[in-house]
């Protein structure tokens, strides 16, 4: 039917279970239990809501239900043997047993349909796809007679759902009757057009069909054509009606389908007697009382099924809805109402009574729907989304919940109160009936006469609660509900698709009411218990694994007070103990366990959570309330807990809390080793062996002592047992090796000294954290040479053991095929002062490469992160100056190296290079950029001079070109390193644009043709201006197409003002002869795709900042006035149209100020000031020229808008207009024209050319259009959809 094209949108009742829980620490979380309603789920596979919605329609469906349970195994057959050669497993309606057994007894959240679908034949994608749930339905049906052929239960479909037609057809001169009958399982009803289902049935079945004029009918009695009447009956009622509401149609004009969201009621109990061929029966026999309706949330390509229903046998639990405010508001602001109509009191805070005041005090007695947000606003000075649509949602369903107290005036544009209607001379006039509106109610109709459209249906008489058990099951979620929340699904995207009906005669027996195990066969009981045996175990367990935690005992007897943290006494062994407990007992519990556990333990017992620190382990807060949980209580899994007397370790006291949290300090001494080895690498340690060099005898030693945070520096430094004279510095970070002074050599570092204030500021007060290191120095120290002081900063130069460059030779330049044997390295002694000459020097006799390779010349280079090779380093400088740093690795390769004054670059001709594929060169760093090309040139062989340089830019493509060709390379801050790209062709000026200019000709201005008539060899142009239609099978009128003629182009720089632009232009030979007596007469427009897309506007703006680039078409048009449009003044079209008559009067230009209030109402506003007319007579519509439709604007349908999450549209300047310069806005003045219909004669004839494109398009012929007729193409790339898969459930044959 419709294949899989109701993907699904979103799937708000599917949610996984652990998705809500806590993650699972012993396996995967077994399903939750049910919920309150005591009703089971489903749960989607990924697009199956529409198969969960049927199956739970027909779960709640007694009678269906207990059909099927009464199959047994002896008809049926066992699913264990179904893979047993020559078995006849009837594998569909064992699996339906199982899974209406697991739904009704097995106590989880939602049931699985996996192995029912497996069943059907489906694969895996099958459950990602959604269909269509009425073909289901039928497709369902059939694979189950099919499965149940030659059993007790191979009628039981035809018994419940089958029904019978006559159509018939009466001869008016004869009186024969012709009759056939037609079987049904479901009613198909149409929606487009009607109002409701009762509206459709009486469509359908009492009124008759004439044959007659053109249209005659053969007479198989008369033998010749006669006038005749046809006519449809129901004849047969089965005992559930099921109706397919016909909600998806296809627009052949749009050539696409789309769904039908108008209003469409149904009562909760119906009398189908009118509609049937036999009366005579009692009336029980033709109630109907609904019991099931599956609802579709979406469009027609992608939406969501979820299903309301009746729990008739009482199984679920059924609580009221959660009340919202608004229901209060209701019922107090309906006392106030019946009280005081004509003066309202004014509540501010109840939206009901200030709408009713803001209406009441209208002296026409009613509000314009566009314009009730507004009076909101001027009377509470608070906008309805800001004070009301948190808790009452939006206006237009307030309006439509309230449907007792407002009412719709005037064709729906008006809302009045219904206790004091409009006048007739108060209301302003309306040219149509007044159509239903959101006041009808689910009725109990009897029709026995055709609903009225025009009359609200009687309001519902109210059900005890009680009495009511509907539920929402949607997928895995099941709410309560109550019977009049029904009624909103009659309407919008939202809306109902599917109707269940059963005989009001059915009834159900006691014994089935709340018993889910009434006719369950006793195997599926049993099946159905072990599963809750099985599931209880899986939570007990789940629930002992997840709540068991594991702490770590840290008893006070292996511990000590060193260092302002606790120390273990023995550190080689971990002294910490585990206990493994359940969270959800109290401390009490855990103190009694630990009690029980230390048989030896005397005295008081004190918990206190630990921490362990770099320091060592810090105590935090005992825990003193024993009543309260291990959760609680903030215990978690490897948490540490201190056990102890809650006084002293080891007879010190110890300080507990964050403010006495320790910090790790690295406090570093000088110091002389024995063998003059230090321990300190690059000033601090050097924990490297001094790679065979010899020792210059002084260093530095370092030890890591732990402190309270809340120590002064003072007490840090007595800790230390240093003299009051030491003093103390902090490692300095922040400073650059280039800025820490001369002489610090390679692996110098600086030091900042405390002031004399810091000492009585505390360690967290100084931000010194764990790691950081401090120096102790005594004044002394000075006078050695390892040791400088400026200022207030300490420089300290590590011995020359430290100082080393390792120089790795490559043979083959470093590519990644080099073999091991290739690659030597060696160890170059090296300071910060040695010249890069002198340590390649050494290099390259340690490697003995002169002796191999006599005569070679070698350069040196680093390598960064990636392994990469950096441009060769300049020798003539020193390791420090060139940026080296020491104990790094440089590679030694073959090749120049650059000097001071030179730049190494790479280059490549034609593209960008590829990693290793670009050419070298060295050139002075002086040299122009025409030198530095022609070098490269040369290099590669090439000559002339249509050639130019480019750099590239962030993401490595050719960037911009380098126009200056007389700067040299450090002028324009070309790097050593950087890539150049050698490009073909000449330079091209610097920021110059080649625009094409093209004048505008009027259709309707015949004065501009003759000056062009002798300018034959101009090229012409027909572009579609925005908002115009094309007709090319009548003349052009009132500017449907505009002709444009090449009038030249303009190089012009782009940091030129539009104004030089359009000064510029009227220096164009071929506008000689039009008439501009200032730029601000010509408009600019610039072309996009033969359209016109937007005005530029600013007359002082560069070309740049209108983002022009060179190649843009642009449209000059000759003004008859001066114009100067601001950035949100908007050039429309506006037509009026002619009174009584399918056509406009000649469109005229207006400009609409939309800086302040983008909104219709503002545009209304200024097209009534410029005709001159009121704002309420107007109606306003945009012409949509590619679909030849007219989009009329109004808000209303944004405010009754189903979708809640759906913002109401108050810009025209956004979605879904999108108004822009040059669009159509169509205009009829409600005052003399009745008319409502904006499409034209020759919109029709668009609308005519695009069906027959479309039926060409279908039937594989090519498209019309080739000769210009209609609209041109569009190129853009349309929304692909998956392809339509027909929906089908395999069944294996048992005849």
């Amino acid at each position: 039917m419709f294949g899989n094209l109701f993907e699904e949108e979103e799937e708000e009742g599917f949610a996984s279970a652990s998705s809500r829980g806590r993650a699972a620490k012993g396996g995967d979380e077994p399903p939750p239990p049910r919920g309150r309603s005591n009703l089971c789920g489903i749960k989607n596979q990924g697009g199956t809501c529409y198969l969960n919605s049927l199956l739970q329609t027909l779960l709640f469906t007694p009678e269906f239900r207990e059909e099927l349970f009464s199959l047994g195994p002896d008809e049926l057959g066992c699913l264990e043997d179904k893979d047993k050669p020559g078995a006849k497993v009837r594998v569909i309606p064992l699996e339906l047993q199982r899974l209406f057994a697991s739904l009704l007894l097995v106590d989880q959240q939602s049931a699985s349909t996996a192995s029912l679908t497996d069943s059907f034949g489906w694969n895996s994608s099958e459950g990602t796809n959604q269909h269509d749930v009425q073909e289901l339905n039928r497709i369902l049906f059939s694979a189950l007679e099919h499965s149940l052929v030659d059993t007790s239960g191979s009628t039981f479909i035809h018994r419940l759902y089958h029904g019978t037609i006559v159509n018939s057809i009466a001869c008016k001169e004869c009186g024969n009757v012709s009759q056939r009958q037609e079987d049904f399982l479901d009613l198909t009803v149409c929606v487009c057009g009607m109002s409701s289902l009762e509206d459709a049935l009486w469509s359908m079945f009492v009124e008759e069909e004439l044959f007659e004029g053109n249209n005659l009918y053969r007479c198989a009695q008369c033998d010749r054509l006669v006038t005749a009447a046809k006519s449809a009956k129901l004849k047969k009622l089965p005992p559930f009606m099921t109706v397919s509401l016909l909600r998806f149609s296809f627009d052949f004009a749009k050539c696409e389908r789309y769904k039908e969201t108008g209003r469409y009621s149904f009562p909760i109990t119906i009398n189908l007697q009118p509609f049937c061929e036999q009366t005579d029966g009692e009336e029980s026999d033709y109630s109907y009382e609904l019991f099931s309706v599956i609802i579709h949330k979406g469009g027609c390509y992608g939406g969501h099924y979820h299903v309301y229903i009746r729990d008739i046998d009482q199984l679920g639990q059924w609580e009221p809805p959660e009340e919202e405010y608004k229901l209060k508001s209701q019922k107090k602001g309906k006392e106030d109402f019946k009280k005081d109509v004509c003066e309202p009191k004014l509540q501010e805070d109840d939206p009901l009574s200030v709408l009713t005041a803001i209406i009441a005090q209208e002296p026409s007695k009613s509000v314009l729907l566009d314009q009730l947000g507004q009076k909101l606003m001027d009377k509470i000075g608070s906008s309805w989304s800001k004070k009301f649509r948190k808790h009452y949602g939006p206006i237009g369903k307030f309006l439509q919940s309230h449907s007792d107290v407002f009412m719709l005036v005037s064709n729906g544009t008006r809302v009045a109160l219904k206790a004091n209607p409009p006048s007739p001379v108060t209301e302003p006039p309306s040219p149509v009936t007044e159509p239903p509106g959101p006041t009808e109610q689910i009725t109990n109709s009897d029709p026995s006469t055709p609903s009225d459209p025009g009359a609200a249906d009687p309001q519902l008489e109210p059900k005890k609660e009680q009495g009511s058990h509907w539920f929402d099951l949607n997928d895995s979620t099941v709410t309560s509900i109550r019977e009049s929340d029904i009624e909103k699904q009659f309407q919008g995207k939202e809306s109902a698709y599917m109707l269940f009906y059963r005989k009001t005669q059915l009834h159900r027996s006691s014994e089935a009411l709340n018993n889910a195990q009434y006719k369950v066969p006793l195997h599926l009981i049993h099946m159905a218990q072990e599963e809750n045996i099985k599931l209880q175990h899986m939570r007990e367990k789940f629930e002992a694994t997840n709540n068991t935690v594991e702490l770590r005992l840290h008893l006070a007897t292996h511990y000590r007070l060193e260092n302002g943290a606790l120390q273990p006494i023995n550190k080689e062994q971990d002294r910490s103990t585990t206990l493994s407990f359940d969270r959800r007992k109290t401390v009490g519990d855990l103190r009694l366990a630990i009690y029980q556990m230390l048989d030896q333990w005397e005295g008081d017992m004190a918990l206190t959570m630990a921490k362990s620190l770099p320091a060592g382990l810090h105590l935090y807060n005992t825990i003193i309330d024993d009543g309260v949980s291990v959760y609680s209580a903030g215990l978690q899994t490897n948490s540490d807990l201190f056990v102890w007397n809650g006084r002293e370790v080891c007879g010190a006291t110890v300080l507990i809390g964050a403010e006495w949290e320790p910090v790790l300090l690295t406090v570093v001494r000088p110091h002389l080793g024995e063998d003059g080895i230090p321990e300190v690498e690059d000033g601090v340690g050097c924990e490297e062996g001094s790679g065979g060099f010899e020792n210059e005898g002084t260093g530095l030693k370092k030890e890591a002592r732990g402190f309270a945070g809340a120590a002064t520096l003072g007490e840090v430094k007595e800790a230390l047992g240093e003299p009051k004279e030491s003093l103390l510095c902090q490692e300095h970070k922040g400073r650059k090796r280039a800025e820490q002074g001369a002489g610090e050599g390679g692996g110098a570092s600086g030091w900042r000294l405390f002031p004399p204030d810091d000492m009585h500021r505390t360690l967290k007060e100084l931000s010194l954290k764990d790691g950081d290191a401090l120096l102790v120095l005594e004044p002394q120290s000075f006078d050695s040479s390892m040791f400088t002081l400026n200022g207030d900063v300490v420089t300290v130069t590590t011995p020359s053991d430290c100082r080393w460059l390792q120089v790795e030779f490559q043979q083959n330049g470093g590519e990644e095929g080099d073999k091991e044997e290739e690659r030597k390295k060696v160890k170059v002694p090296a300071t910060g002062n040695m010249l890069l000459c002198e340590v390649k020097h050494r290099a390259i006799e340690e490697l003995q490469l002169q002796e191999s390779l006599p005569g070679a010349q070698y350069c040196l280079r680093q390598v960064d992160c990636t392994g990469k090779l950096l441009p060769p380093v300049c020798e003539e400088m020193s390791v420090r100056d060139a940026g080296v740093r020491l104990m790094t690795t440089l590679t030694l390769c073959p090749g120049i190296a650059p000097k001071a004054s030179q730049l190494f670059l790479h280059f490549s001709v034609g593209t960008a290079p590829s990693a290793g594929m670009e050419m070298d060169i060295i050139v002075e760093s002086t040299c122009t950029v025409k030198e530095c090309l022609k070098t490269m040139l040369d290099a590669v062989g090439l000559d002339g001079t249509c050639w130019h340089l480019r750099r590239l830019d962030w993401c490595e493509d050719i960037g911009e070109p380098i126009v200056d060709e007389d700067a040299s390379l450090t002028e324009l801050k070309i790097n050593n390193g950087e890539t150049l790209i050698v490009t073909e062709g000449q330079l091209p000026p610097k920021g110059f644009l080649k625009l094409s200019v093209w004048f505008y000709l009027d259709p309707r201005d015949n004065s501009m043709e003759t000056d062009f008539n002798g300018h034959t060899e101009e090229q012409t142009l027909e572009v579609v201006t925005a908002g115009k239609t094309h007709s090319q099978s009548s003349p052009m009128y009132a500017g449907n197409m505009a002709e444009l003629k090449s009038v030249g182009q303009v190089e012009i720089s782009d940091e030129a003002t539009l104004e030089d632009f359009k000064t510029q232009v009227m220096t164009l030979p071929s506008l000689q002869d039009v008439c501009l007596p200032t730029a601000a007469f010509m408009r600019v427009w610039q072309l996009e795709g033969q359209r016109l897309a937007r005005i530029l506007r600013g007359q002082h703006l560069t070309l740049r900042k209108l983002k022009l680039t060179s190649g843009t078409d642009l449209c000059v048009q000759q003004l008859l006035k001066e114009e100067d449009l601001g950035p949100k003044e908007v050039l429309l079209n506006v037509k009026m149209g002619v009174p009584g008559e399918r056509c406009y009067y000649p469109p005229e230009e207006l400009v609409w100020d939309a800086s302040r209030d983008s909104s219709p109402r503002s545009l209304r506003t200024c097209l009534a000031s410029h005709y001159g007319l009121s704002p309420d007579s107007l109606l306003l519509a945009k012409h949509q020229p590619e679909k030849h439709t007219w989009e009329e604007i109004s808000n209303w349908n944004q405010q009754v808008s189903k979708k809640k999450k759906k913002k109401k549209t108050e810009s025209l300047l956004g979605a879904p207009f999108h108004l822009k310069d040059g669009d159509t806005i169509g205009i009829k003045n409600l005052l003399i024209d009745n008319n409502r219909d904006f499409v034209t004669m020759e919109d029709q004839q668009g609308q005519q050319r695009l069906r027959e494109q479309a039926e060409q398009r279908r039937k594989g012929g090519q498209a019309a259009g080739s000769d210009g007729v209609g609209p041109c193409k569009k190129t853009g790339i349309t929304k692909s959809r998956k392809p339509e898969v027909a929906l089908s459930i395999n069944v294996g044959v048992f005849r």
